[in-house]
């Protein structure tokens, strides 16, 4: 298969991702390096990218070439941001890079880098009308977009490096610089005159490095079991608490916070000062964190190119799909598993009484329930739910992820563990063991009528009979083998519908 790499130069970082194509305009990353290079450090003065910073991205640039070069990659798409950009030795800079390291960058506009942020997130989250904030190392961008179609946007000249040496004074508290980075970000917003228009519906999206540190330290005070930053919502009450604890500490205190890496800790408090700002201007009451911007943007551009004109309509069921791709899953057997647990769940609805999103579940955990038998087929379902706790899996918030790896673990055998219930206490609740227990069993019978992967149980219609569930299928050919395995469910079916099984 196809490999191929990405490189992003930024003002803070260099990273390189390596993506490998999976068909159909799928995708899905299998390594990548990020260094710390600081190139737009030291550059307000006079506007040159600096010897030592130069130095430093070279080292790292011939590593990510070496990188490629084992990987086999031929394509490598390399982009550079806001310190190339502004750089008044860009083309000595950038004929050094291709001359030694072999890889040719092109400089982003700010409206191109504007846009390959903002495909990189309507393409991943599910979110109808937002208001995207993106702040790099050397550059800010504002992206206004309503179902999908991008509306507004701006590009303002600074971020976290920038902000930080600007407002660098000698004598300066920690909170006052803070402060100072707020006045100021607040007086670049007054200028733009579509921020004042916004629907009260829209909602704000936090992209890049910083907003990822924001979520992981959220996590932390929470003892949050996830890892997942995308889609991660965050609340005002959360953002303040990690904000009023970051921008009143020295810089050495910074470091040793637990999630704050090492190269961004000098920084971040001028990145949390800015979105503080950019949150009471406007009258957020809750962010909403994107792990993908700009790379997934180009990754898009590349690998599913009418994204640009016309975006992923569904990017759940698009990433599902990537998914079921990677870990080799029989797709016949998939999309009928899928059309039996929708038709059960349809039928059943007399009992359990779920709202639709629950269906949202359901369906995700039918699409992946056997893909952690690539892993190991003996207890598949466990290596399922890890898979649904830590893949990329879009158009899910996290207490969506965390109820369907609940229900894919429980789904073979309803051995629930009511410590998961406690683990996951920050998504879910006691009284979400019912509808998880509910959701596994309709799941596990749906996999045991396709237990041939023939596809021969067609349709069922569930007649609910005093206290009796009678099952009747619609067949093509013979399906004893089905309906055995789907009646060896009934015990477990009575404990938790409180009704007999029968399947005709």
């Amino acid at each position: 298969m196809e490999k191929i790499g990405i490189i992003d130069l930024g003002s803070n970082n260099a990273r390189l991702v390596v993506v490998e194509m999976l068909g159909d305009g799928h995708f899905i990353v299998i390594d990548q390096i990020k260094e710390s290079v600081r190139l737009g450090k030291d550059m307000e003065r006079d506007g040159f990218l600096k010897p030592q910073r130069i130095a430093e991205t070279m080292r790292t640039l011939k590593m990510f070439r070496k990188l490629c070069d084992a990987y086999g990659i031929e394509k490598i798409i390399a982009v550079a941001t806001a310190a190339v950009r502004r750089a008044k030795n860009q083309r000595s800079f950038l004929d050094e890079v291709a001359t030694t390291c072999g890889i040719k960058f092109r400089v982003l506009t700010a409206e191109e880098e504007a846009i390959y942020v903002y495909k990189g997130v309507i393409n991943t989250m599910d979110i109808p009308k937002s208001v995207i904030l993106e702040i790099g190392g050397g550059s800010t961008k504002i992206v206004r977009y309503v179902r999908k179609n991008l509306l507004n946007y701006e590009a303002l000249p600074f971020g976290a490096v920038t902000l930080t040496e600007l407002f660098a004074q000698d004598g300066l508290k920690p909170e006052e610089q803070a402060a100072k980075v707020e006045e100021f970000f607040t007086e670049q917003l007054k200028r733009i005159d579509w921020l004042k228009e916004l629907d009260p519906e829209t909602q704000l999206i936090g992209v890049g490095g910083s907003f990822r540190s924001l979520c992981k330290l959220v996590k932390m005070t929470k003892r949050s079991p996830l890892n997942t930053v995308h889609n991660c919502r965050i609340t005002l009450d959360e953002f303040e608490n990690v904000y009023d604890m970051i921008k009143v500490l020295d810089l050495d205190k910074k470091k040793r916070i637990k999630g704050i890496s090492s190269e961004r800790a000098d920084i971040l408090p001028s990145a949390l000062a800015a979105m503080n700002s950019f949150i009471k201007y406007v009258g957020f009451e809750k962010i909403a964190i994107s792990g993908c911007g700009l790379r997934e943007g180009i990754m898009f551009n590349y690998a599913v190119p009418t994204t640009i004109e016309k975006p992923i309509s569904d990017v759940l069921t698009y990433s599902l799909q990537t998914l079921v791709r990677f870990y080799n899953c029989n797709v016949k057997h998939v999309e009928h598993v899928v059309n039996l647990s929708v038709q059960l769940f349809k039928q059943l609805r007399v009992l359990h009484k779920f709202p639709r999103q629950y269906l949202k579940i359901l369906k995700v955990v039918a699409m992946l329930h056997d893909a952690g038998a690539a892993i190991k087929y003996y207890d598949y379902e466990k290596h399922t739910a890890y898979i649904i706790q830590n893949a990329s899996i879009y158009g899910l918030t996290n207490r969506e992820m965390v109820m369907a790896s609940l229900v894919a673990a429980v789904h073979k055998n309803d051995e629930f563990q009511m410590s998961d219930i406690v683990r996951f206490k920050a998504y879910v609740s006691e009284e979400d063991v019912d509808a998880i227990r509910k959701l596994g069993i309709m799941l596990r019978i749906a996999e045991s009528l396709d237990r041939s992967m023939s596809g021969c149980v067609l349709t069922l219609n569930c007649d609910v009979l005093g206290d009796s569930v009678i099952m009747k299928t619609e067949v093509d050919g013979d399906a004893s083998l089905e309906i055995k395995d789907a009646l060896n469910a009934s015990n477990d079916f009575r404990r938790i519908f409180r009704k007999n099984l029968e399947i005709l």
